[in-house]
């Protein structure tokens, strides 16, 4: 397997997520995605709870949190040009402002119902193009080299914390402010965002300087752009088709745990342990391995990160499950050495819009599994259910691991057809 960051001699001790934060651009950064993710999540519980008042509807509030998911894939498709087309931080604002007006008109007194989902879709209609530009810009400010790896990672791991204490705080929240209240804070928050990355962050050109990079429909050549070279593509889908499987236990957790007779509190416990165990691994690759590990661990710890869920053919109790949930997330430290094989097979112009459309495609590709999961569940037992898809996803992520050799292989030459030199 190709390594990203192959150094002769002996590898120079692992900087650390410590030496990310000295980059003062990357603070601002920081302290934006804080907000913004924490806005949002405040946004989804708030305006979840006031819709469920305002109708009474159980199917209604459910359609509500699930609008954040779907105009995520149409946003982050026809959108994905404008992060290389329009200088970053001109598109990062924008989107805050965006976020900020629909945000306020949530909170709004009177405001109706289909009004308030409009401004829902509105909200997620513009998040990957945000994801995709406020990522892209991380090698602007970071270079594409370990900082920029440890720098994804960092904003990577915030938006799996606000999973864990997120909802918990939004809840919080909602027991001294109403549901309106709330949504002021959160349209505070992303003005708040918007004024430290306009202010906190250099002024740069757009990444798409050739006007003809800037014609011509810009789905496409974003499409172009992720899926067009082989090992791009073979990488692209390293970072989509894993998450398909391995959301499948999270879903399903609830039956098996109903099985088991267990209750609510080892429910929670357990749905933890996953979000929790990818955040331990991320830490330990940040700071403790270095780039060059970080390199050679991809391969094998894809390739066994979704058989602990092979596991669930025995049926295991509570502690089984916690042990195959935190098994599964630890081998998630794979992602930074992944993350620094993508960004060099990724030609700079282009890196905007293909990182919005990886987070598009993420994010759309877990709601797929998610909804597989349960329609296999409605005809199999759970744990078979868990089982087929660490098998299955083993197999995928095996078939990925031969084409990227495969596409080593093929660029050896001078030059691949990504544009970069072979890996």
């Amino acid at each position: 397997m190709p390594s990203a960051t192959q150094a002769p001699g002996r590898s120079a001790p692992p900087p650390g997520y410590r030496s990310v934060f000295r980059v003062r651009e990357f603070r601002t950064v920081f302290a934006g995605h804080l907000l913004s993710v924490l806005g949002l999540v405040v946004a989804e519980i708030s305006l979840t709870v006031l819709v469920y008042r305002a109708t009474g509807s159980p199917l209604m509030s459910a359609l509500t949190f699930a609008l954040g998911f779907l105009p995520y894939a149409l946003g982050g498709t026809l959108l994905a040009g404008i992060a290389d087309r329009y200088p970053a931080r001109r598109v990062l604002v924008g989107c805050d402002l965006v976020c900020v007006a629909g945000a306020a008109a949530m909170a709004f007194p009177g405001t109706p119902i289909p009004l308030l989902l409009v401004l829902r879709c509105a909200l997620a209609f513009v998040a990957p193009l945000f994801q995709g530009t406020r990522n892209a810009s991380l090698a602007d400010i970071l270079g594409s080299g370990d900082a920029f790896v440890l720098g994804r990672s960092l904003l990577r791991m915030v938006a799996q914390s606000a999973q864990l204490v997120g909802f918990g705080l939004g809840g919080l929240l909602l027991t001294v402010l109403a549901p309106r209240a709330a949504l002021a804070l959160t349209a505070a928050g992303f003005l708040c965002s918007a004024l430290l990355l306009g202010l906190g962050t250099r002024a740069r050109p757009a990444r798409a300087a050739d006007p003809s990079a800037r014609k011509g429909p810009a789905a496409l050549a974003g499409l172009r752009a992720v899926l067009g070279g082989r090992r791009v593509r073979a990488l692209t889908l390293l970072f989509w088709l894993p998450p398909v499987f391995v959301v499948v236990p999270e879903v399903l957790l609830a039956p098996y745990v109903d099985g088991l007779g267990a209750g609510t509190a080892t429910l929670g416990l357990l749905m933890c342990a996953l979000p929790a165990a990818t955040i331990a691994g991320e830490v330990f690759a940040g700071s403790v391995l270095t780039a060059r590990t970080r390199s050679r661990i991809v391969a094998p710890l894809a390739a066994v990160s979704l058989l602990p869920l092979v596991l669930f053919v025995l049926r295991p109790g509570v502690p089984g499950v916690l042990v195959a949930l935190l098994l599964a997330g630890l081998a998630h430290a794979h992602s930074l050495g992944l993350d620094q094989w993508w960004v060099d097979a990724v030609p700079a112009e282009l890196r905007g819009r293909a990182m919005t459309l990886l987070s598009t495609g993420l994010m759309t590709l877990q709601g797929v599994g998610m909804a597989l999961a349960g329609l296999a569940a409605e005809f199999a037992p759970v744990h078979v259910v868990v089982t087929g898809s660490g098998i299955l996803g083993t197999a995928v992520v095996l078939l990925l691991l031969a084409e990227l050799r495969a596409a080593a292989r093929e660029g050896a030459g001078p030059r691949s057809e990504t544009g970069v030199a072979a890996k």
